[in-house]
């Protein structure tokens, strides 16, 4: 028997947009909890890059899934999946609704829809001997075979991108069938959740702005020395943490492989192609309502939104 629809409003779009702000606004307005949806944000001592909210700034909202992963491990979507869920769960227990933010739209997806990752779950023997074999013969040997296994995964993946070859190879091995197979909504779920999603977009001059004003206030925030500390901690270019938009520019740059000015302007660069994808992605899913976002009118625009989603929601249980 399927469990009872738990209503969760989503709050979606492309970095920088304005996503934490209206998120925090609509917590407070219904007294909930905020469900992070940052596939880089779930990783400990990863605040800067991330844009992670400081405790200090929630407005002591309880804020879920941040910080549940140190970044030397390898943390899948099935893991947040797993966690998101369960959050979902306790929040709505206690009589609240649960607020879910960010701009990792895979992340999203799988909470929302409830996405079965069963076998997509880590074989850490498998993982070894992959590992193993790329590292005697190297990505490109393990890509050919991905590619007579799954052409179309093999296809979306660079043959050097050992890290993501053996992730493919580990769900058609571990499950005999294609990655695509393998990302299927779940028909029973111990949460079964009913959205409102509300996606937030600007003018691209805006956007992009707000994107180049972020890196520049990351940077003077110490973002540099935030990447430094990670370096020290053992945690290297291979690791998924350290492939996060601003840490692996910087990466370069600690390395003597270009300029300070030079990794700065690949950050803004990647982080607006990003915002492009991300924005693609969400485009898809027609359930989203979307709002352009002034910079003249970001307060009332957000105010405006709060009760609209509040409506929403009202409609949705009464």
């Amino acid at each position: 028997m399927n469990a009872k629809c738990t209503p969760v409003v989503c709050i979606v779009g492309p970095t920088a947009v304005g996503k934490t702000e209206l998120s925090l606004q609509v917590a407070e307005y219904l007294g909930s909890e905020i469900v992070s949806a940052d596939s880089m944000q779930v990783y400990r001592y990863m605040n800067i890059g991330t844009a992670k909210l400081p405790s200090h700034a929630r407005r002591g909202i309880v804020h879920h899934m941040l910080d549940v992963a140190e970044p030397w491990e390898l943390f899948t979507v099935h893991d947040y999946a797993i966690g998101a869920r369960a959050a979902v769960a306790e929040i709505a227990g206690r009589g609240k609704t649960p607020v879910v933010v960010g701009g990792t739209g895979l992340y999203v997806r799988a909470l929302v829809d409830g996405y079965d990752f069963t076998a997509t779950s880590r074989n850490n023997a498998l993982r070894t001997e992959l590992e193993a074999e790329s590292a005697a013969y190297g990505s490109p040997r393990l890509h050919d075979r991905l590619g007579a296994l799954d052409p179309d995964a093999a296809g979306k993946i660079h043959p050097n991108d050992a890290r993501r070859i053996i992730r493919a190879l580990e769900i058609v091995l571990g499950s005999g069938q294609p990655v695509r197979e393998n990302h299927r909504p779940q028909n029973e779920s111990d949460v079964q959740i009913t959205p409102v999603i509300v996606g937030l977009d600007a003018p691209r001059t805006d956007l992009y702005e707000r994107i180049n004003q972020r890196v520049d206030a990351m940077m003077e925030q110490g973002l540099e020395g935030e990447v430094r500390a990670l370096l020290n901690m053992g945690c290297t270019s291979e690791h998924t943490s350290m492939q996060a938009i601003g840490y692996k520019e910087l990466v370069s740059y600690v390395r003597g492989e270009c300029s300070r000015e030079d990794a700065v302007s690949r950050i803004k660069q990647a982080s607006r192609r990003y915002a492009k994808r991300q924005l693609s992605w969400f485009r898809a899913d027609r359930r989203i309502e979307w709002y352009a976002i002034q910079e003249d009118d970001m307060m009332l625009s957000s105010s405006d939104l709060v009760l609209h989603i509040s409506d929403r929601l009202g409609h949705m249980t009464s």
